[in-house]
């Protein structure tokens, strides 16, 4: 027997006893009656900031199991209003000579400096020399920079909570808001640092600019960057998998270790949400004892961002009573249709005081 549990902002599958396998990968139900997170694109009208969350309310959302929840609100970011042609911020980078997007993309200066960045200590990069930024999930906010200096995006991502990767690029602005008497003002270049909650690649980096009246903001030089590793929630110690998830076997008395998912689509990703969900869960089992046998306790999970076709569905949180290795990290997504869903940004972790008692029968 299945159950699904619905809450705002958070979608719950708790297994059932049937060992059906396939149910460690995606469960379309639970992606399709999860609310859809908030996808953000970074428009010209904005000035440099950072995002706030309600943590402690997520946190809330997550761990309610079974009982609903408020809705977890991301704070909308309010644009910036200006009246047409008022000055806008000035870039620091080079403005290309004939003052057009098509020189813009073509410019070698912008090519070279994507090309040849560093990849800062403790990040990998997931892409290069694109002429889009990305539209994603767990939108943090950005800042401007005086150069095309991946080192220092990284380090003020660093310092943004929710900040799990960046995206830095090249952005031909107005300078001017484009209006009636200013329809196609001179351009200026600014450097972008966008930072991230999400999981930013190639796939979500679609946002090729936009048209101001006759004015067209294009991107180039765009490269991303994630973090590396991310410190672990108190109490656990976990491992990056990079873009495969665990599909678990029974283990050696028969036994599905696997207890549920539950997705989270209000926040950014968190490795903290999954661990209070397992703890909570674990609480909630041990308070609704089965008429026999033991209750199922969460000493494992897995968590990922959930995309389908490079678009983020949210943080995908995987729960098991047994722990795996890595060696098991086979799911690396699959397709639906012509919908292609993938497992990115992938983290196991164990609780730091698990032990396997499971005692196997001897092999003759």
């Amino acid at each position: 027997m299945k159950s699904r549990i619905c809450l705002v902002g958070t979608l719950v599958f708790l297994a059932g006893a049937s060992p059906l396998q396939p149910r460690q990968l995606f469960n379309f139900d639970l992606l399709a009656a999860a609310p859809q997170p908030s996808i953000h694109s970074n428009s010209i009208e904005e000035q440099p900031h950072t995002v706030s969350y309600d943590l402690p309310a997520a946190t809330q959302a997550a761990t309610a199991t079974p009982l609903p929840v408020e809705v977890v609100s991301k704070r909308n970011v309010a644009a910036r209003t200006d009246d047409t042609c008022a000055p806008l911020e000035k870039g620091a980078g080079p403005v290309p000579v004939p003052d057009t997007a098509e020189a813009f993309l073509a410019y070698p200066d912008f090519t070279n400096a994507a090309s040849s960045a560093p990849v800062p200590a403790g990040y990998f990069q997931t892409f290069s020399n694109l002429k889009a930024s990305n539209s994603a999930y767990g939108y943090s906010g950005f800042s401007t920079l005086d150069s095309y200096d991946t080192a220092e995006c990284a380090r003020r991502c660093n310092n943004v909570n929710s900040c799990s990767g960046f995206n830095i690029y090249f952005e031909r602005d107005p300078s001017f808001v484009p209006g009636p008497g200013c329809e196609d003002p001179a351009s200026n270049t600014v450097i972008k640092c966008v930072y991230w909650g999400d999981y930013i690649s190639a796939g979500n980096a679609n946002n090729e600019g936009q048209w101001r009246d006759q004015f067209h903001v294009v991107i180039a030089g765009s490269n991303g960057y994630m973090k590396g590793s991310i410190s672990p929630p108190a109490g656990w110690h976990g491992v990056f998998l990079g873009n495969a998830a665990i599909n678990a076997p029974l283990n050696c008395l028969g036994q599905d270790t696997y207890m549920g998912a539950k997705i989270f689509t209000s926040s950014y990703f968190d490795v903290g949400l999954c661990a209070a969900a397992c703890v909570s869960q674990n609480e909630y089992n041990t308070a609704h004892p089965p008429e026999t046998g033991s209750p199922k306790i969460c000493q494992f999970f897995v968590t990922y961002m959930a995309q389908r076709n490079g678009q983020s569905e949210g943080q995908y949180c995987a729960m098991y009573t047994q722990s795996w290795d890595s060696s098991y990290a086979t799911n690396d997504g699959q397709w639906r249709g012509n919908d292609h869903y993938t497992n990115d940004y992938v983290y196991a972790y164990t609780s730091s005081s698990y032990v396997d008692t499971t005692v196997c029968p001897e092999s003759n």
